[in-house]
């Protein structure tokens, strides 16, 4: 039997804190929670908290769970010095420079975990058959967890007395999960399956009525065509995320620790 994977884990937010306190109960074979990373002094952590670099030198997997900019900052650094890295923030993919760097450099090994949506595998395989000539996502939210710093008076205004469903913005998975870095990472990973920033168009909705957050993928190509809705609670840390992300981190650090019966 391998050694156990040492994994480091960047960011003890909502995400971080479910999938290290799994990692520490033992509930992923294979894997072991061996470093925190954080910007904020925490305490009564069940691993050593550390720098970034100690967490690289020392680790065998690092866990992106703190956002695109560590993405950025870090996602080559991470490769280069031989340890592999999961990503979780895949809104950083939107920009294809890093997107290719990451996917060319090494010799660590760079995943990315599928988050608040499902059916990727599946575009994956039949992006092999053919290219898909529709692509399409539609993101709801809770008008609160969708305010920006860019939006204007009035968006804002429409965004805070509906009364039923407002669109906010129409786009392409280049360019909405740069106005949206915390709220549509759903995005740039259905981008990521299809292999076409472009080719992905999405519209985010706000619904002052959205209990949970929906996302429906519809894409068809010359082989099928294919439908997935999701619908989740929100995270009640930070509505921003929905509560099964971390647990698809889990499901993405099983699959690593190559845990029987995954998934692939």
């Amino acid at each position: 039997m391998s050694a156990a994977r040492r994994v480091g884990l960047v960011g003890w937010g909502a995400i971080g804190r479910v999938v290290g306190t799994a990692l520490a109960a033992g509930e992923i074979p294979g894997a072991t929670l061996h470093r925190v990373v954080d910007n904020r002094p925490l305490g009564d952590l069940p691993a050593p908290q550390s720098t970034f670099e100690d967490a690289v030198a020392d680790c065998d997997l690092i866990v992106e769970a703190a956002g695109q900019s560590v993405v950025r900052e870090w996602g080559a650094r991470v490769l280069r010095a031989g340890t592999d890295l999961l990503v979780a923030s895949t809104g950083a993919l939107t920009d294809e420079d890093l997107t290719k760097e990451l996917l060319t450099t090494g010799p660590g090994r760079v995943y990315f975990t599928g988050g608040a949506v499902g059916g990727l595998d599946l575009l994956q395989a039949a992006r092999r058959m053919g290219e898909l000539h529709h692509v399409e996502l539609t993101t709801t939210k809770l008008p609160s967890t969708l305010e920006q710093p860019w939006m204007d008076a009035e968006l804002l205004h429409r965004m805070r007395t509906a009364d039923g469903p407002v669109e906010v913005l129409r786009g392409t998975a280049r360019d909405i999960p740069v106005k949206f870095p915390k709220s549509t990472n759903v995005a740039a990973s259905v981008a990521l399956a299809v292999g076409d920033l472009d080719a992905v168009r999405v519209t985010v909705v706000a619904d002052p009525a959205a209990t949970h957050t929906r996302h429906v993928i519809e894409a068809a190509g010359t082989h099928g065509s294919y439908r997935f809705e999701v619908c989740h609670l929100p995270d009640p840390v930070n509505p921003a995320t929905s509560q099964v992300v971390p647990h698809a981190v889990l499901r993405s650090l099983g699959a690593l620790a190559g845990r029987s019966g995954a998934i692939l």
